[in-house]
């Protein structure tokens, strides 16, 4: 543990809670991205077509498999059993199905292959399977890259301030009301994001849709591939429709629907925990800088999935730093530059049931910096 309790990289296990929502340094760094680079390997820079492929092609096998069994054994159980198999079955195939969602994202940062025309195409399949409109959300996902931290830009979970807190925010501060709200969020609220830009930031002059090609969040030249999103998502609506007609709406919903809720569940989870801790500052034009944005994030830990979901839980500062890097390189990286940052990496350990819950409780605005002088700076706060 370093000075002032901050959080370093010690074993989770010999964290106090504590420990770790001590704040961290709002300061501008005693380092810039290029001294972070240069201590990074440079072979972790480069991206393979084969080995992305490889890990794309491997969570399309485990899906496979995952649904050969379900197709072909599952009709064949035992009606008790069949109470017990299929919630497996859908949590299995969720967490495979977000790794593929992963590297869909990954393509979205020009991670995949050193071919962007590649990149698109890859993204565009694997996100459109899983109801994404591809290149809308390469595009607003890529100014949150560039405006992490801001409460004035960035695009997604922008902490509201105490006096933006609706007159009803202090009946939910209970276990219930948090209850509803984290019930709330995980089932609807990727696609509540995506059509009415649910927790996004607020935008002037039109509705803000990831579906619109004329939204505000895109720009002139960004328009046209709004459509080719959007014809996506049609086509594999259509297709599921056609499963729907020929194998029936329950055969979709339970091979295909209830997955993709789990998938859309660990989305907004693990976004949410990256980007929500007692101890992260965020910052108003006065005081926001790119690096100060971008160190506003905090690594966590989800066990046998970091592996499963392609390491995206526990590299997120790195990624947030070199968005281009791939995964595969992502935790060789983070060794290399934990040095360096000192204070400034943010990890916590906590175990993601507990975590959220606390992180629900304690982060319900934001307001002012009153230990300091820096009143650009905000902390999170609860006290309604």
């Amino acid at each position: 543990m370093g000075a002032g309790g901050r959080m370093q990289v010690s074993p989770p296990s010999k964290k106090s809670e504590t420990d770790t929502i001590k704040r961290v340094p709002c300061e501008t760094p005693p380092f810039t991205v290029g001294e972070l680079k240069k201590a990074i390997p440079p072979h972790c820079f480069k991206r393979s077509i084969p080995r992305s492929f490889s890990y794309l092609i491997w969570d399309i096998i485990i899906a496979s498999c995952f649904y050969y069994v379900a197709t072909t054994y599952f009709p064949l159980l035992p009606h008790p059993l069949s109470y017990f198999a299929w919630p497996l079955y859908w949590a299995c195939q969720g967490c495979v199905l977000t790794g593929v969602w992963v590297i869909a994202h990954e393509c979205g940062h020009h991670a995949f292959s050193d071919y962007q025309w590649l990149d698109d195409t890859v993204g565009l399949i694997f996100h459109s399977f899983l109801l994404v409109p591809y290149f809308s959300w390469k595009y607003s996902h890529r100014r949150h890259h560039s405006n992490t931290g801001s409460l004035e830009r960035d695009e997604v979970f922008v902490p509201k301030k105490k006096s933006d807190i609706k007159w009803y925010g202090k009946y939910l501060n209970n276990p219930l009301g948090r209850t509803v709200m984290l019930t709330v969020q995980f089932t609807l609220g990727w696609p509540l994001y995506l059509a009415f830009n649910v927790s996004g930031r607020p935008y002037d002059g039109g509705f803000a849709c990831h579906f619109h090609p004329n939204a505000p969040i895109y720009n002139d030249r960004e328009r046209l591939q709004i459509y080719i999103s959007d014809a996506g998502i049609l086509a594999v609506c259509y297709g599921l429709f056609r499963y729907a007609a020929a194998q029936g709406v329950a055969s979709m919903v339970c091979f295909y629907g209830v997955p993709l809720l789990i998938v859309n569940g660990f989305l907004v989870l693990i976004t949410y925990l990256q980007h929500t801790h007692p101890s992260l500052p965020h910052y108003d034009s006065s005081e926001w800088d790119w690096l100060r944005g971008a160190l506003a994030t905090v690594d966590r830990d989800y066990g046998i999935l970091n592996k499963v979901f392609h390491n995206i839980t526990d590299t997120h500062v790195a990624h947030h730093l070199f968005s281009t890097m791939p995964h595969y390189h992502a935790m060789e990286a983070t060794k290399a530059i934990k040095p360096i940052l000192g204070e400034y990496y943010q990890f916590d350990g906590t175990p993601v049931v507990k975590a959220m819950w606390r992180e629900a409780k304690e982060c319900i605005y934001v307001e002012p910096d009153r230990q300091g002088e820096k009143k650009g700076v905000f902390w999170y706060n609860n006290k309604l």
